[in-house]
């Protein structure tokens, strides 16, 4: 027992000389001495002073709303099955009339009812189909002539609506392929499905909209104090600011210090990056928007522990193994006395006669 007390008090001993040495006798965990943060090259947004985001790029995986404008086949279109034809024949039965739309049935066929029945034109371009009807009709009119378009193709079908970017930075167009638009503005997106579109359609014409922004975020990472750090990941719409951030966490917990600070990555800084100190005290108790910068994407909100928290979890996490060693053996020391001390009273009763 003596010599677990001597460890203990040679412990607590070295501990306290590292302590009072300062922030250079404890390497490992520089707990008083953090390096300051480099000031910021340049004035950045903030509230009462913010700007407008850069202009959208788009990335997985943001939602797309696309919708055809202008889809016309390139000549010589050929007849699938659902597509809508426009057909008009002037010399048919007065009472069975054949004007107005038909739709491409299932087998290819365009059914005109009784008494014409149906005739067969999928894979047909226009005037192919035109004359099989016309050779058709002429088994119950005389000399029919037959006036046939395109309304409309189930090829509209497949780009219109949402459509995800994939992991690959494709957006999927249905039976038309696929268009890389990862790291494009929507005018580009615009640009790049129109050309992609050219190899099917005449002229085509699309419009772009962001449906859903997915892509573009900023962090509050939380220093614990030893206790593991947290992050948490926030979408951004582009009128954020510090204190939003903070709120979004639900204000600084009880391991945390008032110094915060916001990292950007930067291309153009030297380091990589740009550190914006925050003033907490100035934001918060007296209302100042100087430091309560407006967020950008990429932005880590970044709220120091308190050091003395961070000591005091330090010192548990070294003495915490010592104190189970010292608990077992004072338990053990305790159980041997307690054993010798039932073998003598036992000799006792014995001695005595009991």
């Amino acid at each position: 027992m003596d010599a677990v007390q001597a460890m203990r008090r040679a412990f607590w001993a070295a501990l306290g000389v590292s302590l009072l040495a300062g922030c250079q006798s404890v390497p490992k965990k520089n707990f008083a001495c953090p390096p300051p943060p480099l000031v910021r090259p340049q004035p950045a947004p903030r509230e009462l002073a913010k700007t407008a985001l850069p202009e959208y790029v788009v990335e997985p995986p943001d939602i797309l709303l696309i919708d055809a404008i202008k889809v016309v086949p390139l000549p010589p279109y050929r007849i699938h099955t659902l597509d809508t034809l426009i057909v008009y024949v002037p010399g048919a039965l007065p009472d069975q009339p054949i004007e107005g739309e038909y739709t491409v049935e299932s087998g290819g066929l365009i059914n005109f009812g009784p008494p014409y029945g149906s005739v067969r034109v999928a894979e047909l371009t226009l005037d192919e189909a035109a004359q099989a009807i016309e050779n058709h009709l002429r088994r119950t009119l005389t000399t029919p002539q037959v006036s046939l378009q395109l309304g409309a193709t189930i090829g509209k079908q497949q780009i219109a609506g949402e459509h995800l970017v994939g992991p690959d930075g494709m957006v999927s167009l249905g039976t038309y392929g696929k268009v890389f638009v990862a790291g494009l503005t929507q005018a580009q997106v615009r640009e790049a499905i129109e050309a992609h579109l050219a190899q099917y359609l005449e002229d085509p014409e699309v419009s772009i909209e962001v449906y859903a922004y997915n892509s573009k975020f900023y962090y509050v990472v939380t220093q614990g104090a030893g206790l593991g750090d947290g992050v948490s990941k926030f979408s951004i719409t582009g009128n954020e600011t510090v204190l939003d951030a903070i709120a979004e966490v639900n204000g600084l917990e009880a391991v945390s210090s008032k110094r915060i600070w916001v990292a950007r990555p930067s291309d153009s800084a030297p380091e990589g990056y740009v550190i914006l100190p925050v003033d907490w005290q100035a934001v918060t108790e007296l209302g100042s928007a100087s430091t309560n910068y407006q967020l950008m994407p990429g932005d880590r909100v970044f709220i120091q522990e308190d050091h003395l928290v961070a000591v005091d979890t330090w010192v548990s996490k070294v003495i915490s193994p010592f104190e189970r060693v010292a608990g077992f053996v004072s338990l053990g020391t305790q159980t041997v006395s307690g054993i010798r001390f039932f073998h003598r009273g036992q000799n006792f009763n014995n001695n005595v006669g009991f």
